[in-house]
């Protein structure tokens, strides 16, 4: 049986993995898209979903559970007034993982990680 088996630790510790997301988060809500490894896309867009279906209701309690994952109040503004309200109709799938091959150095897979729409 797989108890307890929930989610990849990407060999960091919680705190770290956590700074890192917030990290992921910051730069995907400022870019659009951002390239990482695959392991790291995969593990992170479950948390990039929550955050946004989150921030499709515009609420003060809304607002502070998304703060807890983005540090910077602009992120959180964009998130809130540009991201999700593009994203109002529809039920999730708001992320879309593309793998781009090995990387040179290590030949880890690498990925990019963009909202869905990124083209228009």
């Amino acid at each position: 049986m797989r108890h307890g088996v929930g989610y990849k630790k990407l060999g960091r510790t919680t705190a770290h993995r956590r700074a890192m997301f917030r990290n992921m988060l910051a730069s995907l809500v400022d870019h659009g898209r951002i390239q990482t490894t695959l392991a790291k896309a995969k593990a992170l867009r479950p948390v990039a979903e929550k955050l946004i279906t989150r921030s499709r209701e515009d609420s003060v309690h809304a607002r502070r559970l998304v703060r807890r994952w983005l540090p910077n109040r602009d992120h959180v503004k964009k998130l809130f007034d540009e991201i999700a309200p593009r994203y109002a109709d529809r039920p999730g799938g708001y992320l879309r993982i593309t793998k781009l091959g090995p990387r040179r150095g290590d030949a880890a897979e690498r990925a990019v990680i963009e909202f869905v729409d990124a083209d228009e």
